[in-house]
């Protein structure tokens, strides 16, 4: 997992990987670490899978201009599935976790 901290850093993952994912991640939330522990092992079991995450009360900016660019309302947690620089998946809350992520992965096969 990648730590992104600025838009500049989105957009050239955005432009270096043909898909990836984004967690959105917010530190005052039990949801959010909750989702946070299953993207992270996601992350691990998948470890050839692009996985980025933001921490919302850091990187405000960098939240807002994805909701904007991927056309999906901000919640946290929220796991964002980008293929072909386009969101093709999403989740919050309780619904990210493995195996979610593992069956949103169709999306870019």
């Amino acid at each position: 997992m990648i730590k992104l901290n600025s838009i500049e850093e989105f957009n050239e993952v955005l432009e270096k990987e043909h898909a990836l994912f984004i967690l959105k991640h917010s530190t005052t939330c039990p949801i959010s670490l909750a989702a946070f522990d299953e993207y992270e092992s996601f992350s691990k079991e998948r470890q050839e899978f692009p996985a980025y995450f933001l921490t919302v009360q850091e990187s405000r900016s960098l939240s807002n201009y994805i909701a904007e660019k991927s056309g999906i309302k901000h919640e946290s947690p929220q796991a964002i599935l980008f293929a072909n620089n386009e969101a093709v998946w999403n989740a919050s809350h309780w619904k990210i976790n493995t195996k979610s992520l593992n069956d949103s992965l169709e999306q870019v096969n």
